[in-house]
């Protein structure tokens, strides 16, 4: 039986708990009959002003995740989107592809990564040489090179702003 809201459909949306924008720009975008519960993945220490503590916020997603995917399983969401990106591009193709492959594993739900939303897009654009900005430090700006090469894509110019904590990015 269809929710009274989400009679179309329930997406489930995992954010990082520093995240004060991808939540509410989803809820502002939801079409009428959609609605959308949020999984919360647990970030203790925002700092990344380096690439050591940009990694280290890498470590908290991962630790944090398979919690916030079982709590967000309770709505019984119909599709998941992770609303994050980085950890979808670390490790290129094969590492988006194996996040995919565990928290589908996990949730029993496909889920909409960030790195397959930039390929699908691009590839529809016909788009070949990119300029990409980032929020990252340089350890997280060589994953997204790294992802989007081996796309095909020729990366002629990446600019990483190195915010200095999670919450920053929305600033």
């Amino acid at each position: 039986m269809p929710d009274v809201l989400g009679y179309r459909a329930k997406f489930g949306v995992l954010v990082p708990s520093t995240n004060t924008v991808v939540e509410s720009d989803f809820h502002a975008m939801a079409p009428h009959g959609v609605t959308l519960a949020t999984g919360r993945i647990a970030i203790e220490n925002p700092r990344m002003d380096d690439d050591a503590g940009f990694e280290a916020i890498m470590v908290q997603i991962r630790a944090s995740i398979a919690r916030a995917v079982r709590e967000l399983m309770t709505s019984e969401p119909d599709y998941l989107i992770m609303g994050m990106s980085s950890e979808t591009f670390w490790g290129g193709k094969k590492g988006n592809d194996e996040f995919q492959r565990r928290i589908e594993e996990l949730s029993g739900r496909r889920i909409a990564t960030g790195a397959n939303a930039c390929e699908r897009a691009l590839g529809a654009l016909g788009a070949r040489r990119l300029g990409v900005v980032t929020p990252y430090q340089p350890v997280g700006d060589g994953q997204v090179r790294r992802f989007l090469e081996e796309c095909g894509y020729d990366v002629i110019a990446l600019e990483g702003l190195r915010c200095p904590t999670a919450v920053s990015i929305a600033h």
